[in-house]
């Protein structure tokens, strides 16, 4: 059966070994919440520093004392605290079970809880648990239950004192020595841990790269320009003849006559009887008279014509 517990209530436990789990619901602007333990003497003040039990010391010397961290579940973020009642110290009377937030106040925190579970039966349902309410919703550290001893056994009580003045202000109320200066080494400094982040990788330096081995020498060839003119052939020798164009005998250039007068001799006008060679001065040619030659032949006949050109 699970108490609903309300403040100043007080539940007795059978269970050896109990969890104390705080629990609350992330979100903007809520701060992260830190669970820790203060084992009290006989005058309600530790007997040592060593019995604060918190993030920076998550157990106690003892062993019956320890923080197991956060997780998160389907109902919120948890962190705890379990203790073995059956093996602490006859000298301790009270353990209290406290939650901090790291300099932002309670009244930013959503339905923070605190449950007590039997540590035997996982899975069982909590032995009791109490909803903390911050009385001025400006605390930064709360008391939020206590297990103490009564009789031959151990009782919860339900708390939910608050400290405006944070784990600092608490543990110092109960004997506690904070140091809070920079650079301090005491385990015992409510400074909560930086994360460290690994180095950045640094790449190995590359060696420079080995100059090329010098080997004889060789020759330069000067490659020509785009567009630079070929070098000329070699002339021809004097007494060489011309080479002829390929496939055909070369003749000597003859000047070209203009249209339409006279060719020189050797050159027969096209398309007209020639004169005979020795007819000296005869002009041929297109445009001129001919020369006049002898009388045609009585016995020359027309070659028979085709009907293309038989006059209609």
């Amino acid at each position: 059966m699970t108490h609903a517990m309300l403040k100043g209530s007080n539940v007795p436990l059978q269970a050896t070994t109990v969890r104390a789990v705080l629990r609350w619901t992330p979100g903007s602007g809520a701060p992260d919440i830190d669970a820790s333990a203060l084992l009290l003497g006989p005058d309600d003040r530790v007997r040592s520093d060593e019995d604060f039990v918190f993030y920076n010391q998550p157990r106690h010397p003892s062993g019956q004392v320890w923080r197991l961290g956060k997780k998160r579940g389907a109902e919120g973020l948890t962190d705890t605290i379990q203790t073995d009642l059956s093996r602490v110290e006859p000298s301790v009377g009270r353990i209290l079970l406290v939650a901090s937030a790291d300099g932002v106040t309670f009244d930013r925190v959503r339905s923070l809880r605190i449950l007590v579970h039997d540590a035997a039966s996982a899975d069982a349902e909590p032995l009791a648990y109490f909803d903390v309410k911050p009385e001025t919703g400006q605390e930064t550290a709360l008391i939020c239950g206590e297990l103490y001893r009564r009789g031959e056994g151990w009782k919860f009580r339900a708390l939910g004192e608050g400290y405006s003045n944070g784990l600092k202000g608490l543990a110092t109320d109960f004997g506690i020595s904070v140091d809070e200066s920079e650079g301090a080494d005491d385990p015992l400094s409510t400074r909560r841990p930086e994360p460290t982040s690994p180095p950045a990788h640094t790449a190995p330096a590359q060696p420079a790269p080995a100059p090329p081995a010098v080997g004889p020498e060789q020759p330069t060839t000067v490659q020509p320009l785009p567009g630079a003119s070929r070098p000329l052939p070699p002339e021809q020798p004097a007494g060489v003849p011309a080479q002829p164009a390929y496939g055909y005998p070369q003749q000597p250039p003859a000047a070209q006559p203009a249209y339409g007068y006279p060719q020189p001799a050797g050159a027969p006008g096209y398309g007209y009887p020639q004169a005979p060679a020795e007819v000296a001065g005869a002009q041929s040619g297109y445009g001129y008279p001919q020369p006049v030659t002898a009388a045609p032949d009585p016995e020359f006949r027309m070659p028979p014509q085709g009907p293309q050109f038989v006059g209609r």
